[in-house]
């Protein structure tokens, strides 16, 4: 398959071709580890994004090919336990993920399609390294280092006999693992360590389909984050950026 082919086939997976928003929903846990210490489940976790996307024209959004994705997303650290949204942890005020916009603008390339009988799998590998938003020398408390390092695996899993035929969106599920610092808001400063965070999720047919709590717990919060951005708008949020936003310097 051509570059161009396989990113048509993992827009669909991800998103729709028909520009109609995407919610997808996913659930897990975060772990700790540290030297000398055992990994501890420190939370769990749950979140969602809603994307659309627009074919790209300029090259700058794509080009011939390509796509832009608009996108929201938010999620929540829960108690490991009772699976309830977390208001405060060891005493410190908990900072949810609030990432709007959260964009990707998506050239061709040979997106990694692995097939496993009757599924399709496509994988992205997306290693991050990049000056941090939270220098050490302002946030001590709060940032691990001046570069800001983390690895995102993502896998997207689509059903074969769908993927052969035309229709603009897929039916999909997915996994999602990051190893990254500890967070900002956790007050770990520079203590050898981080989280890795292990998730999976589904593309659901429409936002009413996310549990009723977290639905509610936007709706209070921020309710914009029901549905994609209408506009392009740049940089994206991170945790880390929207810390900084919190606690500016």
């Amino acid at each position: 398959m051509t570059p161009e082919e396989l990113l048509h086939d993992f827009a669909r997976t991800r998103a729709s071709l028909d520009g109609e928003e995407v919610t997808f929903w996913w659930s897990g846990d975060v772990y700790s580890s540290a030297p000398g210490e055992p990994y501890r489940r420190l939370f769990g976790f749950e979140g969602l994004n809603v994307a659309r996307i627009e074919a790209g024209a300029d090259p700058q959004d794509g080009g011939s090919g390509g796509y832009r994705m608009l996108s929201r997303e938010a999620a929540f650290y829960l108690d490991p336990g009772t699976r309830e949204i977390l208001d405060t942890w060891e005493g410190k005020p908990v900072v949810h993920v609030w990432n709007d916009p959260a964009n990707q603008k998506w050239r061709p390339f040979p997106v990694p399609r692995t097939v496993l009988g009757d599924q399709v799998c496509f994988s992205l590998e997306i290693p991050l390294a990049y000056p941090s938003p939270l220098p050490v020398a302002d946030y001590p408390l709060n940032s691990a280092d001046d570069t800001y390092r983390a690895l995102e695996l993502f896998q997207f899993f689509v059903p074969a006999a769908a993927l052969a035929g035309d229709a603009p969106s897929m039916p999909a599920t997915m996994s999602w693992t990051r190893r990254s610092p500890w967070l900002p808001w956790m007050e770990q400063g520079q203590r050898p360590g981080g989280l890795t965070f292990h998730c999976r999720g589904v593309k659901l047919g429409s936002y009413a389909e996310v549990p009723e709590r977290t639905r509610a717990h936007i709706a209070a919060h921020h309710p914009e984050f029901a549905h994609a951005p209408e506009k392009w708008n740049e940089p994206n949020e991170t945790s880390w950026t929207y810390f900084r936003k919190l606690h500016p310097r």
